[in-house]
């Protein structure tokens, strides 16, 4: 991926992000083409592989031993940037239309794991990871036994032991600080939700404003 040196993020804000991420798109060379599957990964710091499941149907996970690399791309917030945004519009006009977003690839070999007390380990933590925070969580012990035994019969394990990463936030920081400014300002007072988060990012990656 083609990162501006401005736009590069750290290993530290990469294994950050990782900790708290959510869905993901695997993809893996096979015979076929390209194998793709978007699915849930969560990071393990301690292995430092990323875990996840997908259905026994799925053809993906057969390509694991052939394959010589995946890579699991995490796409963050994203949005249009309009040159009606940028204080510098004034000076000239010479100011064009971007996109501002976030995205992490993370490349590795794949690994298939079959064993139902690793599924059952895996989901089991992977609920618990997205559940903690609510007021009345969900765990995989709530459902009948039964019914999980034979849920896990229908999923293989999959686990991308992470061999290196990269990460990219392009979030104004090319810009002049009165541009950056007048970007927060204006997606800040957005009716667009996704518009509002976004300025959020683009104050994480330059700075709060002046007052």
């Amino acid at each position: 991926m083609y990162i501006p040196r401005k736009f590069e993020l750290t290993d530290e804000q990469i294994a950050t992000a990782l900790r708290s991420s959510g869905m993901a798109h695997l993809i893996t060379p096979s015979a076929d083409g390209l194998q793709i599957t978007p699915m849930p990964m969560m990071f393990d710091p301690d292995r430092n592989t990323l875990v996840a499941h997908m259905a026994r149907a799925n053809p993906h996970w057969h390509a694991a031993d052939a394959a010589s690399d995946s890579v699991a791309i995490f796409a963050g917030l994203d949005g249009y940037i309009s040159p009606s945004l940028y204080a510098t519009k004034a000076e000239g006009g010479k100011v064009v239309p971007t996109w501002n977003y976030e995205t992490i690839n993370v490349y590795g070999s794949l690994q298939v794991h079959d064993d139902p007390d690793w599924l059952l380990e895996h989901v089991s933590a992977l609920s618990d990871h997205h559940e903690h925070a609510r007021d009345m969580p969900w765990a995989v012990a709530d459902a009948p036994e039964h019914f999980i035994v034979g849920q896990l019969k229908a999923i293989v394990g999959i686990e991308l032991v992470i061999t290196r990463w990269e990460g990219k936030a392009k979030m104004s920081q090319n810009q002049p600080e009165r541009n950056q400014i007048s970007v927060i300002g204006g997606l800040s007072n957005s009716a667009n939700a996704s518009e509002r988060a976004l300025a959020g990012a683009v104050i994480t990656y330059t700075g709060p404003p002046a007052v």
